[in-house]
Protein backbone atom coordinates (compact mmCIF):
# COMPACT_ATOMS: atom_id res chain seq x y z
CA UNK A 1 0.00 0.00 0.00
CA UNK A 2 1.35 3.44 -0.91
CA UNK A 3 0.35 6.19 1.44
CA UNK A 4 0.18 9.67 -0.08
CA UNK A 5 2.04 12.23 1.97
CA UNK A 6 3.47 15.63 1.31
CA UNK A 7 7.11 15.71 2.20
CA UNK A 8 8.71 12.66 3.76
CA UNK A 9 7.38 9.11 3.99
CA UNK A 10 6.30 8.05 7.47
CA UNK A 11 9.33 6.65 9.33
CA UNK A 12 7.70 3.30 10.14
CA UNK A 13 6.61 2.75 6.52
CA UNK A 14 10.17 3.42 5.39
CA UNK A 15 11.65 1.01 7.95
CA UNK A 16 9.11 -1.69 7.10
CA UNK A 17 9.79 -1.44 3.36
CA UNK A 18 13.60 -1.38 3.83
CA UNK A 19 13.42 -4.62 5.88
CA UNK A 20 12.14 -6.31 2.71
CA UNK A 21 15.17 -5.23 0.68
CA UNK A 22 17.82 -7.96 0.65
CA UNK A 23 21.39 -6.81 1.16
CA UNK A 24 24.81 -8.42 1.27
CA UNK A 25 26.18 -8.53 4.79
CA UNK A 26 29.42 -6.60 5.15
CA UNK A 27 31.83 -5.87 7.96
CA UNK A 28 33.64 -2.55 7.73
CA UNK A 29 37.06 -2.58 9.41
CA UNK A 30 39.66 0.11 9.98
CA UNK A 31 43.04 0.30 11.68
CA UNK A 32 45.49 3.13 12.18
CA UNK A 33 46.26 6.02 14.54
CA UNK A 34 42.67 6.04 15.91
CA UNK A 35 42.89 2.32 16.68
CA UNK A 36 41.18 -0.73 15.28
CA UNK A 37 37.40 -1.00 14.87
CA UNK A 38 34.88 -3.09 12.98
CA UNK A 39 31.11 -3.11 12.53
CA UNK A 40 28.49 -5.02 10.55
CA UNK A 41 26.95 -2.84 7.84
CA UNK A 42 24.22 -3.51 5.28
CA UNK A 43 24.36 -0.18 3.42
CA UNK A 44 27.20 -0.78 0.94
CA UNK A 45 27.31 -0.05 -2.78
CA UNK A 46 29.61 0.49 -5.71
CA UNK A 47 29.65 4.10 -6.91
CA UNK A 48 31.99 4.20 -9.90
CA UNK A 49 34.52 2.10 -11.82
CA UNK A 50 36.40 5.22 -12.99
CA UNK A 51 37.96 5.60 -10.47
CA UNK A 52 36.95 2.48 -8.51
CA UNK A 53 34.80 3.88 -5.68
CA UNK A 54 32.44 2.38 -3.10
CA UNK A 55 30.28 3.77 -0.32
CA UNK A 56 29.12 2.62 3.09
CA UNK A 57 26.66 4.31 5.41
CA UNK A 58 27.55 4.45 9.11
CA UNK A 59 25.72 5.90 12.10
CA UNK A 60 27.33 9.32 12.51
CA UNK A 61 27.86 8.94 16.27
CA UNK A 62 29.23 5.36 16.06
CA UNK A 63 32.78 4.47 17.02
CA UNK A 64 33.42 2.95 13.57
CA UNK A 65 32.46 6.22 11.82
CA UNK A 66 34.94 8.20 13.91
CA UNK A 67 37.72 5.63 13.52
CA UNK A 68 37.31 5.41 9.73
CA UNK A 69 37.40 9.19 9.39
CA UNK A 70 40.46 9.59 11.62
CA UNK A 71 42.39 6.64 10.13
CA UNK A 72 41.59 7.72 6.57
CA UNK A 73 41.21 4.12 5.41
CA UNK A 74 38.79 1.23 5.70
CA UNK A 75 37.99 -2.20 4.30
CA UNK A 76 34.57 -3.46 3.27
CA UNK A 77 34.46 -7.23 3.85
CA UNK A 78 31.53 -8.86 2.01
CA UNK A 79 30.89 -11.92 4.16
CA UNK A 80 30.41 -15.33 2.54
CA UNK A 81 27.65 -17.80 3.41
CA UNK A 82 28.27 -19.46 6.73
CA UNK A 83 29.66 -16.31 8.38
CA UNK A 84 26.50 -15.33 10.32
CA UNK A 85 28.45 -15.70 13.58
CA UNK A 86 31.03 -13.17 12.32
CA UNK A 87 28.22 -10.79 11.30
CA UNK A 88 26.67 -11.13 14.76
CA UNK A 89 30.04 -10.54 16.44
CA UNK A 90 30.66 -7.29 14.56
CA UNK A 91 27.04 -6.21 15.06
CA UNK A 92 27.85 -6.16 18.77
CA UNK A 93 25.66 -9.12 19.74
CA UNK A 94 28.58 -10.73 21.64
CA UNK A 95 30.17 -7.59 23.14
CA UNK A 96 29.18 -8.64 26.67
CA UNK A 97 31.10 -11.93 26.46
CA UNK A 98 33.80 -11.11 23.85
CA UNK A 99 34.94 -7.50 24.38
CA UNK A 100 37.31 -7.50 21.37
CA UNK A 101 35.24 -8.14 18.22
CA UNK A 102 38.40 -9.22 16.36
CA UNK A 103 39.33 -11.90 18.93
CA UNK A 104 39.41 -15.35 17.30
CA UNK A 105 38.39 -14.07 13.84
CA UNK A 106 40.75 -15.21 11.07
CA UNK A 107 42.00 -12.12 9.27
CA UNK A 108 45.03 -10.50 7.74
CA UNK A 109 46.10 -7.03 6.67
CA UNK A 110 48.49 -5.60 4.18
CA UNK A 111 50.98 -3.34 5.96
CA UNK A 112 49.24 -0.13 7.00
CA UNK A 113 45.82 -1.30 5.77
CA UNK A 114 42.53 -2.21 7.43
CA UNK A 115 41.96 -5.88 8.38
CA UNK A 116 40.57 -8.31 5.78
CA UNK A 117 38.39 -11.13 7.11
CA UNK A 118 39.67 -14.43 5.73
CA UNK A 119 37.22 -15.78 3.12
CA UNK A 120 35.50 -12.44 2.47
CA UNK A 121 35.47 -10.49 -0.76
CA UNK A 122 37.32 -7.38 0.36
CA UNK A 123 37.59 -3.80 -0.86
CA UNK A 124 40.53 -1.93 0.72
CA UNK A 125 39.81 1.79 0.50
CA UNK A 126 41.35 5.16 1.09
CA UNK A 127 38.84 7.68 2.45
CA UNK A 128 37.74 9.98 -0.33
CA UNK A 129 34.77 11.91 1.05
CA UNK A 130 32.32 12.01 3.97
CA UNK A 131 28.79 13.31 3.51
CA UNK A 132 26.41 13.80 6.45
CA UNK A 133 22.80 12.77 5.82
CA UNK A 134 20.41 12.69 8.76
CA UNK A 135 21.63 10.35 11.48
CA UNK A 136 24.32 8.79 9.26
CA UNK A 137 27.46 9.60 7.32
CA UNK A 138 28.04 8.35 3.80
CA UNK A 139 31.66 7.25 3.57
CA UNK A 140 33.05 7.25 0.03
CA UNK A 141 36.30 5.42 -0.57
CA UNK A 142 38.61 4.96 -3.52
CA UNK A 143 39.29 1.23 -3.83
CA UNK A 144 43.02 0.55 -3.66
CA UNK A 145 43.03 -3.26 -3.44
CA UNK A 146 40.42 -5.95 -4.15
CA UNK A 147 40.44 -9.51 -2.91
CA UNK A 148 37.78 -11.68 -4.53
CA UNK A 149 36.72 -14.34 -2.03
CA UNK A 150 34.71 -16.02 -4.83
CA UNK A 151 32.17 -17.42 -2.34
CA UNK A 152 28.42 -16.77 -2.49
CA UNK A 153 27.58 -13.85 -0.18
CA UNK A 154 25.64 -13.94 3.06
CA UNK A 155 22.45 -11.90 2.65
CA UNK A 156 20.13 -10.21 5.16
CA UNK A 157 16.39 -9.56 4.82
CA UNK A 158 13.45 -9.26 7.23
CA UNK A 159 15.73 -9.53 10.26
CA UNK A 160 17.32 -12.87 9.25
CA UNK A 161 20.30 -14.18 7.30
CA UNK A 162 19.70 -15.81 3.90
CA UNK A 163 21.54 -17.63 1.13
CA UNK A 164 21.65 -16.22 -2.37
CA UNK A 165 20.29 -18.89 -4.70
CA UNK A 166 20.49 -18.35 -8.47
CA UNK A 167 17.44 -18.98 -10.64
CA UNK A 168 17.79 -21.48 -13.47
CA UNK A 169 17.48 -19.89 -16.90
CA UNK A 170 14.92 -21.47 -19.24
CA UNK A 171 15.93 -22.24 -22.75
Amino acid sequence: MVRQTHGLAPRQDFISAMRRVAASVTVVTSDGPAGRAGATVSAFSSVSADPPTVLVCLAAQSRIAGVVQENGRFCVNVLPEGFADVADRFAGRHDGIVPDRFDGIEMFALRGEAPVIDGATAFQCGLQQVVRSGSHVIILGHVQHVLDGAAPPLAYREGAYHRVVPHAHAG
